[in-house]
């Protein structure tokens, strides 16, 4: 479990012109939530981005207020469309010793022989939702696709059991399969031979 350290300060004003102001001195302004009353704070914005270069749900971060320590994630961000900064962070805080639920990353390890062959990988599934104790969260769930033949796929059932992690998605939810790249090519001339007949019909409508 991976897990990050940052100094959090005390936010004694909100609203759009004081978190303004938060951002041109270079902070975010944020928000701790969970187990007590919210707690408005702001997080220095170089210091987030240097240690967050992906923004995920499955890293325990130690957030410093003077003496006191919360254990968080980060539930939920807005961010500027076209800048990508970060505008404001929904910490939760976690309880040691109590079950949490939050989403952990997939990776996909090897080249699975469908694709040797000359198929096409899809990953459907680039997260999945876990129940478990903060100590037991994983930093990624690994699935290996290197016996993944073509035209064949791995279901959420058929993920490696994680001690003290219970999995919540479907177990019949696709997680990533291996397309045979003749039915793709032909599904891709139907859609563009739609779009010419569908081009055609505008320009010469019936009468």
């Amino acid at each position: 479990m991976d897990k990050k350290t940052l100094i959090i300060e005390p936010r004694e004003k909100d609203g759009k012109r004081a978190n303004w102001r938060l951002r041109k001195a270079g902070k975010i302004p944020a928000v701790i939530y969970g187990q007590q009353q919210p707690i408005a704070i702001n997080v220095n914005e170089h210091e987030f981005n240097s240690k967050f270069k992906v923004i995920s749900e499955n890293i325990i971060i130690d957030l410093k207020l003077g003496k006191k320590t919360y254990n968080a994630l980060v539930k939920d961000y807005q961010e500027d469309i076209i800048s990508g900064k970060i505008l404001h962070l929904d910490f939760y805080e976690v309880e040691k010793g109590k079950l949490l639920r939050t989403h952990v990353p997939v990776h996909l390890e090897g080249t699975s022989i469908g694709v040797k062959e000359g198929g096409l990988l899809e990953h459907l599934l680039h997260e999945i939702e876990v129940e478990c104790l903060p100590k037991d969260l994983p930093d990624k769930i690994n699935i290996d696709i290197s016996n993944l033949q073509a035209n064949r796929s791995i279901h959420v059932a058929e993920i490696t059991p994680i001690e003290g992690v219970r999995i919540l998605n479907s177990p019949d939810h696709v997680v990533c399969l291996v397309a045979i790249k003749l039915a793709v090519e032909e599904e891709e001339e139907e859609e563009e031979e739609e779009e010419v007949v569908e081009e055609e019909e505008k320009e010469n409508p019936e009468e």
